[in-house]
């Protein structure tokens, strides 16, 4: 081609080029869609997973299904998801923990969450609220920090496990306010919220819905939440970020795609995802269930990621856990 023609088609070309990403979206998808979820049925990841499940099936004429493949601190999930055809059809639907914890604590975890993944849609948050027995004689957090300071060593509190956002939680709030809590770990809050209940532990954090029935019952108080902010569960509930600057623990789960899946794809996801979280009977759905929806992007959502990361790790050194 001489120069003359290269020039006259450079237009086309540039045109051409701009309608590939909108008909790829539009041809997406073309078959059943499969969110994996790294854990059991009924956690948070998998709560999520089937409402935005339905609700895209709804909206993008394709079905789209939840198989949960737990085991091996999220290395089943991965592989599944890896091992994938990166076109979208089969995606990650999981909380932080995966991508921003699991490194720091396990040495070997058979995947890089950076070079591995794509983040997809930030679907939601759930905060996690400090709730203490009703024997504490403290009824606001400021005077169960002046508690525990008065007898360092003395109360202990329960969590989901070692390396645990609720864990996380309770150390960063202990090093930010120079608490001595001893830490008792439960396998998830199946077991650390009767143990808080039964009077075995002072304090645990949990999700709303595991706490609500007991606060009502008047069998365990809440005195804090997790965030940044206050949350429309417990609106009268202080948030730690009002006492501790910059602090916010809760839990996000979100969508995550394979390396190297069309950023059209990305993006057709994304915005469906980003619209159905905002419908009257998701937001209801999802706060019956504690979870806030938020509907953030892939941008928005890696610069999350990033924040949550060098949160997790600062958790950890304050924990003393090192990498197994």
């Amino acid at each position: 081609m001489n120069r003359r023609n290269l020039l006259a088609a450079i237009p086309a070309l540039a045109v051409a080029q701009g309608l590939v990403r909108p008909a790829l979206a539009q041809a997406y998808p073309s078959q059943q869609i499969k969110f994996v979820v790294p854990y059991s049925p009924g956690g948070l990841p998998d709560t999520v997973a089937r409402v935005v499940a339905r609700k895209l099936t709804e909206r993008i004429g394709q079905s789209v299904v939840v198989e949960n493949r737990p085991g091996a601190n999220g290395v089943v999930a991965a592989q599944a998801l890896t091992s994938s055809t990166p076109d979208g059809h089969t995606l990650l639907v999981t909380d932080d923990s995966m991508m921003t914890i699991n490194p720091l604590l396990y040495k070997n975890i058979g995947y890089d969450p950076k070079k591995d993944f794509l983040p997809v849609s930030l679907i939601a948050t759930a905060p996690l609220f400090l709730a203490v027995h009703p024997s504490v004689p403290a009824n606001t957090f400021q005077e169960l920090v002046a508690l525990i300071k008065s007898k360092p060593g003395e109360f202990a509190y329960g969590s989901s496990g070692v390396g645990s956002t609720h864990h996380l939680s309770a150390e960063a709030m202990k090093a930010a306010l120079g608490l001595d809590i001893r830490h008792i770990p439960y396998k998830g809050t199946g077991q650390s919220v009767p143990a808080l209940v039964g009077n075995q532990v002072a304090m645990v954090f949990s999700a709303f819905p595991s706490l609500a029935g007991f606060v009502k019952g008047g069998q365990v108080k809440l005195l804090v939440v997790n965030t940044a902010k206050r949350s429309v569960f417990a609106p009268n509930v202080t948030a730690l970020g009002e006492l501790i600057p910059g602090f916010d623990f809760a839990p996000n789960i979100g969508i995550f795609a394979p390396a190297r899946t069309p950023a059209a794809v990305i993006s057709r996801i994304s915005e469906e995802v980003a619209r159905l979280v905002k419908e009257p009977d998701t937001i209801q759905t999802f706060n019956t269930a504690g979870i806030e929806p938020i509907g953030g992007g892939p941008a928005e959502y890696a610069r999350v990621l990033e924040l949550v990361a060098e949160r997790d790790a600062r958790a950890i050194r304050s924990a003393g856990l090192k990498a197994e």
